[in-house]
């Protein structure tokens, strides 16, 4: 039988403060576990692309684009060579920075978008955005970007929208959903002198990005281009590669075939799979028609960028980084799961302590680095 302070504790809804004092502890989590089992932060500058990362960035701080061969959207490390700049700081801890204080801004706006309870799942449970978050990556400054033009455009402020919705997209380029959802929307409301600030926007951004890729690397679409020409995805594995996209479910259902994993990945891997499924199958609920009636625009992103995750196709990846390619979309997730969600604070905050834990062991462990000194 529970006691007054844990009913309580149970029952008092999260707030945001709470909220952000448990993404605190759980950067704080993170960090006290990486040096109890590594003892080293270099696995900022070894943690999934950031050593590519690094590079551009140290070729943007040097504008010397002379043999650098890119094969990333250039978004992140422009923000890194800029905080690097100004805070006159090293480019790696530029870029853990930037990861950390996106991962806040990215929280502290899901909260404001779909309430606490949704941002703190979306915060605490993925391990591929606890690592991304705290270790480093380009995804929380995707989701800033992408959600903070979600929020303006709910306020009406369309230019921000576009500006914040373009700037996503030189990060991840997915992001471009965020504006064909502002953009159709503003059409289909005859709001067309708006849609052409929003479109003249997202062009000059466009422009300023693909300018230094026309001068200094002959090929304004160099990072679109590295998504395809080059195998993107294959990683120089012997195997069948496949295609950038291709009908939904087959790069997950013959990747998986093709490059068999230990059991331990495929489960965590199946589980998100499944865990989206059934929050697209509760969109179709009437709660969530009518939040998507209402935020248009939204919904047109979320299912947009939903099917571009489950129709990608290069085998290798698809299944294997399903939980990372899903990231921006699980803040709608979890908000159609809401009404099945453990509400108790205490879970909450296990979760937030328990997933960095597990998520920084996972890091150490994948880069077999325990005890490396």
């Amino acid at each position: 039988m529970h006691n007054a302070a844990g009913e309580n504790l149970e029952r008092r809804a999260l707030g945001e403060r709470e909220l952000l004092l448990l993404f605190c502890v759980s950067l704080a989590t993170t960090w006290i576990t990486a040096f109890l089992l590594h003892r080293s932060v270099r696995l900022v500058t070894h943690y999934g692309d950031n050593e590519a990362y690094l590079r551009v960035a140290s070729a943007i701080l040097h504008w010397d684009f002379q043999h650098l061969d890119i094969q990333h959207f250039m978004g992140f490390p422009y923000c890194i060579a800029l905080v690097s700049r100004v805070l006159f700081v090293p480019p790696t801890v530029a870029l853990w920075l930037v990861a950390a204080a996106s991962a806040f801004v990215a929280t502290w706006l899901v909260a404001r978008m779909f309430g606490t309870t949704v941002a703190a799942y979306f915060a605490f449970t993925n391990f591929s955005w606890l690592q991304a978050a705290f270790v480093g990556g380009s995804e929380p400054l995707a989701v800033a970007l992408g959600f903070g033009a979600l929020l303006a455009f709910r306020r009406d402020r369309v230019f921000l929208a576009a500006l914040l919705g373009s700037l996503a997209v030189t990060v991840r380029p997915l992001m471009i959903f965020a504006l064909v959802g502002v953009g159709l929307v503003l059409l289909a409301r005859k709001r067309f002198a708006e849609f052409f600030i929003a479109l003249g926007t997202g062009l000059a951004v466009g422009v300023l990005y693909v300018l230094p890729l026309a001068i200094y690397l002959g090929d304004p679409l160099q990072t679109v281009h590295s998504y395809t020409r080059r195998d993107y995805g294959g990683g120089g594995i012997a195997g069948p590669h496949g295609h950038l996209f291709g009908w939904p479910f087959h790069g997950i259902v013959a990747g998986t075939l093709a490059y068999p994993a230990p059991w331990t990945n495929l489960m965590v891997s199946f589980f998100w799979i499944g865990l989206v499924l059934v929050g697209v199958a509760m969109m179709f609920s009437r709660r969530f028609r009518e939040y998507a009636r209402e935020h248009a625009n939204e919904a047109i992103f979320c299912g947009l960028y939903l099917l571009a995750t489950f129709s990608y196709d290069y085998l290798i990846w698809a299944r294997s980084n399903f939980i990372r390619f899903a990231i921006p979309a699980l803040p709608f997730v979890f908000y159609a799961l809401l009404p099945f969600l453990p509400k108790d604070r205490r879970i909450l905050w296990a979760l937030s302590i328990v997933s960095a834990a597990l998520a920084m062991v996972s890091v150490v462990g994948v880069r077999n680095v325990v005890g490396s000194g």
